[in-house]
């Protein structure tokens, strides 16, 4: 046999021992269609497939000194047996060189024989050390082919078929490239590989179907293969799959040369690696996803604040999650979920989201929600492009639960559609536990040092209070001592912890104790019971206790907190207080006028006797509203509501009700005129407690002013009577006078008592004794000088404001007569053009009474001497202290005074 004509047409195979040390995977050795097995530079078996173990009849122990070489149980070569450190392997490794088509016969434990044909590369290092050989062998079909049993082409045919088929069905992808990388020839499994047939791959290059990341790489590596500074080199990259994926593939390119050393080929060899880089990248996923994890467990030991863990829980959201966008979202004391803490998420993105929850709050066992593809999700339109617009295109809610209940959650988004892993699902949980452990762990340091803070603060209040606080046990033995009780009883803390609390119980009250701790165990606090108790000197304290029950952790009762005020300067106060009640109340009673009082609600509270004989009535104390009287009227008769009468005004408005009349009616029909004074009564603070009233009976008054009311008509009867009688002389003596002067001296006169007279109608038609209407007083006044002028003219008046004081009635009556009769004579030249204007008006307290006319005036310092009439009114202006000036376009005399005269 020609063996190293065998070893020449064995080239091809040898990328394929190329492999090397690489420990294939078993997927990919139990796919090879030979046998083969791998030594280290010792001899030890690395590996081997389950074609190699079916030759062998059995499986060797990998790594054994013991089955050093081969697996084999027995070998022959040229018909005798050989011993392991005389296998074509051990030759290899002792000299470096290949053994290429080596026929041998196996015998296998069980006694059977095969003949195999035997193929050993050696493997080099990266330094040229020999590390190791890879022998792939397999059967000879019809046992051992000699020259003499068959022509020398049939052995090259069924070699070569042989080869072909070992080619095409080899379980690694092969192709033949030529400088530029086009594929000249490939196997059936790169076509598996790669989803394409043989005609679609052929003619194009091997950087055409890898994807861009990787050409550099593939394309400088084989550039120098070609340059020959190697002939075989490997590397791992990505190579496009029909079906729009990609495959990762372990591919070795070994150089085919000529004899002369030139480039002719490259035989590269393609392993499907997808398999394998997956796992590695799920492993450095979930080395990544541990790492972040013990990182932000260490980071959370040192947080000191929600803001700490918040930034530490983001940094190990989008570490472990692979993530650039993160959010935490918690619910608030309203029980709505807000954003506390993110990254890189626009202020839109978040008002727009925020309040958004999958979980109900009170879902027990929330579970993480994941939208994998925003863009193909039944979320709401509006919703969906506001997430898409923030350049999301998954989500991941994560639910943090604290305390056994749900807090919040946290979101992680990525950029492009994203199947979320059970792995990646278990780490997000994992992060959310640590997260709600954590806000849940600062939550409990802060309760704690608000509880230490409380406690400090209970504790110095306890000591420093004024009352005594003392707890006891359940048998009543005191247990705490402050200084308030101290104070209180007179022992000191020594003298009493240990013993009963009964020994400051007086022995008429030794009854109270086993009743308060009935209530005590009972669970029950005692509020506000007041009892007496005895010091230390013997003496008795009024006080005020309140005992609470003092419960465990479990919330079992163990004694009880008692707190006890000294009342004794209340009850002081209260005995005095309703000494001065009493008295009052005889005060009340003995006043000779109808008093009673309210409370806020204006229900009757108390009345004295006159108030009863007044209301003809006894009023029915909490029930009886506003007033103590049968029925309430108006002066005027009109039915006048208990409502709204001036009681109720005084509780309703807060303020006390002065000046007005009404009438009461009693059961018996007869009818009180009366004036009220309803007062309200106010506490501390201002507020309105209840309100008293005195009810002044008119009746005798009444009668007094009717009285009067009759004298004061028939004087003015007979004032009227004589002053007509006065006037109508004076006109007859005017008509009878023969001088002109005379005649105009009685007609003068004849005015003056006219205007007199009016002012006496209106003083006597007022129900005021000391006031008169301003209004009714320059009416009634200007109607009657009216009818003493000449026919044609016109007196215009405007409304008066204001009341007068009778003693200024009469000046300024004359006062206007004088006025206007001057404005009359002088200031009307035509009468049916002109006018004369009377005002009176009030201005702070300050009258002004002013005539007009559309004369040319007068000066008054230059008629003050020629002008009787108008010497009087200056005169009578004098009397009431008024101001008289005189102003001309138009012509006014103004007089200014006060409401009374001096004023």
């Amino acid at each position: 046999m020609n063996i190293q004509q065998t070893a020449v047409d064995l080239d091809s195979l040898e990328p394929l021992a190329a492999l090397g040390l690489q420990s294939p995977s078993p997927a990919f050795l139990a796919q090879l269609p030979i046998a083969i097995h791998a030594c280290d530079a010792e001899g030890r078996i690395l590996w081997f497939n389950s074609r190699a173990a079916d030759l062998w009849g059995r499986a060797p122990r990998v790594g054994d000194n013991s089955e050093l070489f081969c697996g084999s149980y027995k070998l022959f070569l040229d018909g005798r047996p050989i011993s392991r450190e005389q296998t074509p392997m051990a030759k290899v490794l002792r000299t470096g060189a290949p053994v290429r088509g080596l026929e041998g016969r196996l015998e296998r434990p069980d006694g059977s024989h095969v003949w195999v044909t035997i193929h050993i590369a050696p493997v080099f290092d990266e330094d040229g050390v020999l590390a190791g050989a890879i022998n792939c062998f397999h059967e000879r079909i019809g046992g051992r082919l000699e020259m003499s049993d068959a022509r020398s082409d049939d052995w090259m045919q069924a070699r070569d078929e042989r080869l072909a088929a070992t080619y095409e069905h080899v379980g690694a992808g092969i192709v033949e490239i030529d400088r530029d990388g086009r594929m000249l020839r490939v196997n059936q499994q790169l076509c598996r590989l790669t989803g394409y047939t043989a005609s679609e791959l052929l003619g194009r290059t091997i950087f055409e179907e890898t994807l861009p990341e990787d050409i550099a790489e593939d394309r400088a590596q084989f550039s120098r293969q070609i340059a020959g500074e190697f002939d075989r080199y490997s590397i791992e990259k990505r190579i496009y799959h029909k079906d729009g994926g990609h495959i990762w593939a372990a591919v070795t390119s070994s150089s085919i040369r000529d004899v002369a050393g030139n480039f002719l080929y490259a035989v590269r060899v393609q392993h499907d690696i997808t398999d394998r880089k997956r796992a590695e990248q799920s492993l450095a996923r979930s080395m990544e996803e541990q790492a972040a994890l013990f990182a932000f467990s260490e980071r959370l030991q040192h947080c000191q604040t929600a803001e700490q863990v918040h930034e530490a829980a983001l940094d190990a959201i989008t570490r472990a999650l692979g993530c650039t966008l993160a959010s935490i979202l918690l619910y608030d004391q309203a029980d709505i979920m807000r954003f506390v803490a993110w990254r890189d998420l626009s202020e839109a993105y978040r008002r727009r989201v925020e309040g958004h929850s999958p979980w109900d709050r009170g879902e027990i066992r929330p579970t993480p929600v994941c939208i994998e593809d925003v863009g193909s999700s039944e979320l709401p339109d509006d919703l969906k492009q506001t997430i898409l617009n923030e350049g999301v295109q998954a989500a991941a809610f994560t639910p943090i639960v604290q305390d056994g209940r749900l807090a919040g959650k946290f979101m992680a988004y990525h950029s492009e559609p994203h199947h979320f892993t059970p792995s990646e699902l278990d780490t997000a949980l994992t992060l959310a536990r640590l997260l709600g452990f954590a806000l849940a762990r600062l939550a409990g340091e802060e309760a704690r040092r608000l509880a230490e803070r409380d406690a400090q603060q209970l504790a110095a209040i306890v000591q420093s209070s004024v009352d005594a606080i003392v707890s006891k046990n359940l048998d009543g033995i005191i247990q705490t001592w402050n200084d308030g009780a101290r104070r209180l009883f007179g022992y000191s803390r020594d003298e009493v912890v240990g013993r009963s609390i009964t020994m400051l119980i007086p022995p008429d009250r030794e009854d109270e104790e086993p009743r308060i701790l009935a209530k005590i165990k009972a669970g029950e606090r005692v509020d506000h019971f007041e009892t007496v108790r005895r010091r230390k000197d013997g003496s008795l304290v009024d006080i005020s206790l309140t005992i609470s029950p003092i419960r465990d952790r479990m919330g079992r009762v163990i004694g009880a907190s008692k707190i006890a005020r000294d009342i004794t300067e209340r009850k002081l106060a209260e005995r005095r207080l309703q000494e001065s009640e009493q008295r009052l109340q005889e005060l009340l009673d003995a006043i000779p006028a109808a008093i009673y009082t309210t409370d806020a609600d204006g229900k009757i509270t108390y009345f004295n006797q006159t108030a009863v004989e007044f209301a003809g009535r006894t009023p029915s104390l909490g029930s009886d509203e506003w007033c103590v009287t049968w029925n309430l009227y108006l002066p005027d008769g009109t039915p006048l509501p208990h409502d709204q009468c001036p009681m109720a005004i005084a509780l309703k408005e807060g303020r006390p009700v002065r000046g007005v009349e009404a009438v009461a009616e009693r059961p018996d029909g007869t009818r009180v005129p009366f004036i009220p004074f309803p007062t309200p009564l106010f506490d501390a603070s201002g507020r309105v407690t209840g309100a008293i009233n005195m009810l002044v009976d008119l009746s005798e008054r009444k009668q007094a002013e009717t009285q009067q009311r009759l004298l004061l008509n028939e004087l003015n009867h007979r004032t009227k009577n004589n002053m007509q009688m006065l006037q109508g002389l004076l006109y007859t003596a005017a008509r009878s006078a023969r001088s002109e002067e005379a005649r105009r001296v009685l007609d003068d006169a004849c005015s003056r008592i006219a205007a007199m007279a009016a002012a006496q109608r209106v003083l006597y038609g007022t129900t005021d004794a000391t006031s008169f209407a301003a209004d009714e007083f320059l009416g009634a006044v200007v109607e009657t000088i009216q009818q003493t002028l000449p026919a044609g003219i016109k007196i215009t008046r405007t409304s008066a404001t204001g009341a007068l004081s009778n003693d200024i009635a009469m000046p300024l009556a004359l006062i206007l007569n004088e006025l206007l009769t001057n404005a009359a004579k002088h200031g009307i030249s035509d009468p049916a053009a002109d006018s004369i204007r009377v005002s009176l008006v009030e201005y702070d307290g300050q009258f002004e009474l002013y005539v007009e006319d559309d004369g040319p005036g007068f000066d008054l310092n230059a008629v003050r001497q020629t002008s009787s009439g108008l010497r009087l009114v200056l005169g009578l202006a004098r009397q009431l202290h008024a101001e008289l000036t005189v102003s001309r376009s138009p012509s006014r005399a103004t007089l200014r005074f006060g409401a009374s005269r001096g004023a």
